[in-house]
C-alpha cells in the first residue's frame, strides 16, 4: 500500500476542466462518489518518487468499481 498518494478521476474523452481529487488513506485506499449512469473514467495515481499509474474504469449505474494501480518506484 501507497498512502498518501494523488488520486485523480476523470471522465474518459470529456474536455479538460472537471476532474475530483483524493488522497490514499494510511491502507493507499481511496474513494470517490460519481453521479449514476454508465461511464468510463481514467484513475490516475501520483506521488513524489514514484512514476505516476493510470486505468479505465468502466461503471455502469451505481455500481462499486474497485481499481488497483501500481506505482513503480523511479529509478536513480
Amino acid at each position: 500500500s501507497l498512502p498518501g498518494a494523488t488520486v485523480t478521476l476523470a471522465i474518459k474523452d470529456a474536455p479538460k476542466g472537471k476532474k475530483l481529487q483524493a488522497v490514499s488513506d494510511a491502507r493507499g485506499e481511496f474513494a470517490f462518489r460519481v453521479l449514476p449512469g454508465a461511464a468510463t473514467y481514467v484513475v490516475k495515481a501520483s506521488m513524489k518518487g514514484f512514476q505516476a499509474a493510470e486505468k479505465e474504469a468502466a461503471i455502469g449505474g451505481e455500481d462499486r468499481v474497485e481499481v488497483t494501480l501500481v506505482l513503480p518506484a523511479e529509478s536513480k
